[in-house]
């Protein structure tokens, strides 16, 4: 084929895939003088966030008491400055229509959120020991909470969805998922950040979990490998669109255990102190103090 036919077939693609009915839906136009959210920044501002719950253990290890004050200080400064930007630039990736004025009042609400993000930093830090203890607690082959904190892939998921759970609750658009996934990836631990997940939390070795949108967990759970804590099929209205943000993902009450590539799905109750053996497909309630296995 001569190089004319080539160039005449790019062409054609180019027309196709510009045709705007081909891009419906796909297409996010940019306006000028908006700041979009960046992958480098937001895995920066995860490293900060890091360093700050867990110092020296992310970012800078040379850290000790006298300095410690210094290291948070700066990191901080950094955290807001950064996490400013990519707020704003979530506000505007879901604002479709902007003036010069109104870009002003978004930076300044970004600022807003970015601060009371932080004010929220020493609680979170709080439930995370929590999660740490509950790791170390749960599992024999743990030698300290350093090893629990550096190399336990639940720490670095909870981390990231904490983070992304509070950017949430303040009305935070697009950043809090973008982060959940980046754990997600990261990991192989799958938490949407809208989940609710109380204190002393752990998922052993983690790969393969899926925790929905409108999950409830209580304190002292443990989930392993594989667990699916999902929704059925939702229903559709009468143009035959889903129906989103009903609560459709399960309620695991306090001290609830789920062994490994268990499926809860749907909107029920696992009651305190139940236990889900492992592969194990569940729909329906489950009273407390339960414990649900395979027949033989």
């Amino acid at each position: 084929m001569s190089p004319l036919n080539f160039t005449h077939i790019l062409t054609q693609a180019v027309d196709e895939l510009s045709e705007s009915a081909s891009y419906q839906g796909l297409f996010h136009q940019h306006k000028d003088g908006d700041p979009l959210p960046s992958a480098k920044i937001l895995r920066k501002i995860i490293e900060l966030t890091r360093s700050i719950l867990f110092p020296g253990y992310y970012g800078n290890s040379t850290v000790n008491s006298r300095t410690v004050n210094y290291h948070i200080g700066v990191n901080i400064e950094n955290l807001f400055n950064l996490l400013t930007e990519q707020i704003q630039a979530g506000l505007c990736f879901a604002c479709e229509e902007k003036n010069e004025a109104t870009q002003c009042e978004i930076r300044e609400e970004a600022a807003n959120l970015a601060a009371r993000f932080i004010s929220k930093l020493p609680e979170m830090r709080r439930i995370l020991a929590t999660d740490v203890e509950a790791a170390y607690n749960g599992d024999p082959a743990a030698t300290d909470s350093g090893e629990v904190i550096s190399c336990y892939p639940v720490i670095k998921a909870l981390s990231n969805y904490r983070m992304a759970h509070e950017l949430l609750k303040l009305g935070v658009p697009l950043i809090p998922r973008i982060i959940t996934e980046m754990a997600h990836s990261e990991t192989g631990i799958d938490i949407h950040p809208g989940a609710k997940i109380g204190h002393h939390f752990t998922i052993d070795h983690g790969t393969g979990v899926v925790i929905g949108a409108t999950a409830i967990i209580g304190n002292h759970v443990k989930l392993y490998q594989g667990v699916t804590l999902g929704a059925k099929s939702f229903p559709l209205d009468a143009n035959g669109t889903p129906i989103k943000g009903n609560p459709r993902h399960p309620i695991l009450e306090d001290e609830v255990i789920v062994y490994s590539n268990a499926t809860i799905l749907g909107r029920i109750t696992i009651g305190k102190g139940a236990t889900i053996g492992g592969n194990i497909w569940v729909t329906e309630d489950v009273p407390a103090g339960a414990k649900i296995v395979q027949k033989k």
